[in-house]
């Protein structure tokens, strides 16, 4: 068995996409995953599994939430090991900054590097990304409230599925997913 954390991309903001949590961890023990925890009520939940393709576990868990919820909800799915690999190397924590500015954005998959190679930041904007494998650093000096680099802005410019976490949430999980 290996510990995976999932992200559900957009739900509980507002009226749409609502999901309760222990729905949602219902569903997951339903399809066969054990020791589910969720985090928060934005979609975090570890989880562990037989399975060991994310590719697929993101599949699965985007096409069970659509069959039994009736929600079209992108998943995107890591490894515990991951998570590790983020926080060790956040290249920002280096710097004597707010750690609040940090958040980690996901993507679906690697980014053509066509795409990131003709990714520009919009004028006048002070934040920073660092891209490392499927995930994107972030340093948001404003917040993450007035970044232009959301969710959107990536999904737009690199065709992809993308959904962020906070440095806080990205460091919980961790976390959470080192229970014995």
């Amino acid at each position: 068995m290996k510990t995976f954390i999932s992200m559900l991309r957009g739900i509980n903001l507002g009226a749409k996409n609502r999901i309760a949590m222990p729905a949602l961890k219902n569903l997951y023990e339903t399809l066969g995953l054990t020791d589910v925890v969720t985090y928060v009520q934005s979609g975090n939940v570890i989880f562990s599994s037989p399975q060991a393709d994310e590719t697929q576990l993101a599949a699965d868990l985007t096409a069970a939430i659509q069959q039994t919820l009736g929600l079209d909800v992108p998943v995107l799915v890591r490894d515990r090991d991951c998570f590790e690999r983020l926080i060790v190397g956040n290249p920002f924590t280096v710097r004597d900054e707010d750690a609040t500015k940090f958040h980690i954005t996901f993507l679906a998959q690697l980014p053509d590097p066509a795409l990131m190679e003709k990714l520009i930041l919009p004028p006048g904007c002070t934040d920073e990304f660092v891209l490392e494998d499927r995930e994107l650093y972030l340093f948001c000096p404003g917040g993450y409230g007035e970044t232009k680099l959301s969710n959107t802005f990536f999904e737009r410019k690199l065709k992809m599925v993308a959904t962020t976490r906070n440095w806080k949430t990205v460091n919980a999980l961790y976390q959470m997913s080192n229970r014995p």
